[in-house]
């Protein structure tokens, strides 16, 4: 019967998706390419692979979030009181096409790491939003999502050319941050500092008003190469 031809061609797709899918989750997930970063003292590159969703100035310690129709105080995404009142906020998603290694965006030492446990991770994005970052390579504006104010993260602070903290956001299916990195640590700019796991995303803070923006909303950047900003005497 033709219905046992239909039955055998599915299950033979579900057999052969078996070691795709190991392929993905073990292999293609956990690549480690090679990176080699400009090496400028005046640039700050981007800490991660993904795709930019949003350029903020900070002012007063706050941003504006058009998602809420208000302000959010910087404290909220960091978790901590070390924050500037005037700066940059850069947020960076990354996809679970993206490779998840975190990179150094300058030479510096970290001077402080504060991990903040949450006690339930929300997803990041809906369908419609993961089909137009996976597929149709579009930026959604995530500030102001309720997992961004909420979820698991790590706050790593680095003083190098500039004052910066790059916050590393949990995603609902991130199975763990692995952190590299201690304080007191002197980094080399692209040195890998973590691996996050699946999905999740990056926010970049800065303190001062002295930069170049060098990228802008819905660019795709690359890990330890792509510049973000140059510092500017």
């Amino acid at each position: 019967m033709w219905y046992w031809w239909v039955l055998g061609v599915v299950c033979g797709l579900i057999i052969l998706n078996f070691p795709y899918q190991h392929w993905k989750r073990n292999i293609w997930f956990f690549r480690d390419p090679k990176r080699i970063s400009p090496d400028l003292p005046d640039l700050l590159v981007s800490p991660c692979d993904g795709r930019v969703i949003y350029v903020k100035q900070i002012e007063n310690g706050e941003v504006f979030s058009e998602k809420l129709g208000t302000k959010i105080d910087i404290t909220e995404i960091s978790k901590t009181p070390d924050a500037p009142k005037q700066g940059l906020l850069i947020g960076i998603y990354m996809s679970p096409f993206d490779v998840h290694f975190n990179y150094a965006p300058s030479m510096g030492t970290v001077t402080n790491i504060v991990h903040t446990q949450a006690k339930i991770n929300l997803p990041m994005v809906d369908l419609w939003e993961y089909i137009q970052f996976a597929w149709l390579q579009r930026a959604v504006n995530l500030l102001g999502h309720k997992y961004h104010l909420v979820n698991e993260r790590n706050t790593i602070f680095i003083e190098g050319p500039c004052k910066y903290a790059l916050v590393e956001i949990a995603d609902k299916v991130v199975n763990k941050i692995d952190c590299f990195i201690k304080k007191d640590d002197s980094l080399t700019q692209g040195q890998k500092l973590s691996f996050i796991k699946r999905g999740s995303q990056v926010d970049v803070i800065l303190w001062g008003t002295n930069y170049q923006v060098m990228t802008k909303v819905g660019d795709h950047v690359t890990g330890a190469v792509t510049p973000l900003v140059r510092i500017e005497k």
